[in-house]
């Protein structure tokens, strides 16, 4: 075994220990009583809707990659690409640093069906450029959209508002016009970076702010399940968190999220509705990617030790035939 795949392994079974950490210190605040009496005062229906915005979150991540794999130049089935997706994001959002300790998994997967180092690093950088892409579009469609909610936290006037929002979406309209312009590698500091096609550019731009509308959106079902609160002053809240998340590199949001909602909807940010956020954002993905991933994994050896066998099978024969 080579010292990397061995650095990958080893950093795979520490970030996975490290989430098993992470998980009982958000849950060991409550107890089991409060959490079930939180959760029981919302709704089945509300609930429903939640995981449902949650599985459209995971499907337009999906889709990050299977953009990304093609952007690399190695397409891949979209089926391989949503494994390799589910499963990395599934544990990286719980750890913080999504792009690093995700990025283990993928490497994972994806050097098994082909990719190189560098290839699956450009599919981690274009995943990770499609998620600020999107978070900064719909951080500024909420800033100028819902400047009112969005002061409380930033403590900043409206026009102030109003520049910033016009800032975050210039982003996108700049890199799009790049990727339509644009055939060099564009050069940033000591990076190089080779821009995407228009279509792909465009795609990103699209699926990226969908992913954080259905991200808000699952949020939403559980905060207004006692208080009413409306889409955008929840999205406004929910993209705030996130870039301090991005900024601080908290595993999965701890406290972050929490203090946001706080200051941005005062009296909606109950014990029930932001565990049961985190349930369902958050620990159902973790629990069901790392069975999907332990499944993966025995599927892929046996089939790999299968193939091996066959190999040796026939060694003997075509020596045969030769003699």
């Amino acid at each position: 075994m080579s010292a990397r795949r061995v650095f990958i392994n080893t950093a795979l079974i520490l970030g996975l220990l490290l989430a098993a950490y992470l998980l009982y210190k958000v849950f060991s605040r409550y107890s089991l009583g409060e959490i079930m009496q939180s959760l029981g005062a919302i709704s089945a229906s509300r609930l429903i809707l939640a995981v449902g915005f949650c599985a459209l979150s995971y499907l337009c991540l999906s889709g990050f990659d299977w953009m990304a794999l093609r952007y690399a130049g190695k397409p891949l089935s979209y089926p391989k690409a949503a494994l390799a997706s589910f499963t990395s994001l599934s544990i990286g959002h719980n750890l913080g640093v999504a792009a690093l300790s995700s990025g283990a998994v993928r490497y994972r997967y994806y050097a098994r069906w082909g990719l190189n180092a560098e290839e699956v690093a450009k599919v981690i950088l274009f995943c990770g450029v499609t998620v600020g892409m999107g978070l900064l579009t719909l951080a500024g469609i909420a800033l100028l959209s819902n400047p009112r909610n969005a002061s409380n936290l930033l403590n900043v006037g409206a026009d102030a508002l109003f520049r910033l929002g016009i800032l975050c979406l210039a982003f996108p309209v700049v890199y799009v016009v790049l990727a339509g312009t644009l055939r060099a590698p564009l050069h940033v500091w000591k990076w190089r970076f080779e821009m995407p096609d228009l279509k792909l550019a465009i795609g990103q731009i699209i699926i990226g702010t969908l992913n954080f509308i259905c991200v808000a959106a699952c949020l939403h079902q559980v905060l207004t399940a006692g208080v009413d609160s409306s889409f955008v002053q929840t999205a406004t809240a929910y993209v705030l968190a996130n870039i301090a998340v991005l900024v601080t590199h908290v595993p999965g949001g701890l406290g972050v999220l929490e203090v946001t909602v706080s200051h941005v909807l005062p009296g909606t940010a109950s014990i029930g509705a932001l565990v049961a956020f985190r349930v369902i954002y958050f620990l159902l993905p973790l629990l069901i990617g790392l069975t999907v991933f332990a499944a993966s994994e025995l599927i892929i050896r046996k089939r790999s030790t299968a193939r091996s066998k066959k190999r040796a099978q026939k060694s003997p024969q075509t020596q045969t035939q030769l003699l």
